[in-house]
């Protein structure tokens, strides 16, 4: 399963690519939007994690030009993209599915927390 990581934190994405990559997935990181969308187009991830609060555009905007490209493209599977941020509001979550995202994952999180959020794709076949 190809994951992209969509994180600005160079800490939080060696942790994360780290615990991924124990469970044989193969992660591309970047941390900008533009990187995003080239990977997206490149490579064709399986699962995007992306994270809220990034530089130049958030993860809610970067959200909304990836499923404009899905549509403008007539992707009819889109790929499936988990919300990975610090704000646990309680209207968080529904921010996050509101803006086109597949689920959310509030941080801090565990491994166990990660892998579960990842197979429910891998096994749905989303």
């Amino acid at each position: 399963m190809k994951i992209l990581l969509v994180e600005d934190n160079l800490l939080n994405q060696k942790v994360v690519s780290f615990h991924l990559r124990k469970f044989d997935y193969e992660v591309v990181c970047v941390a900008i939007w533009s990187d995003a969308m080239e990977q997206l187009k490149n490579n064709s991830p399986d699962l995007i994690l992306m994270d809220i609060m990034l530089p130049e555009k958030n993860g809610f905007e970067i959200t909304a030009d990836i499923r404009k490209y899905e549509e403008s493209m007539g992707i009819k599977h889109r790929v499936p993209i988990v919300a990975l941020t610090a704000n646990t509001l309680d209207n968080d979550k529904d921010k996050c599915l509101q803006a086109g995202m597949d689920d959310y994952l509030p941080k801090p999180f565990s491994p166990e927390e990660l892998y579960a959020v990842i197979e429910q794709f891998a096994t749905s076949g989303k």
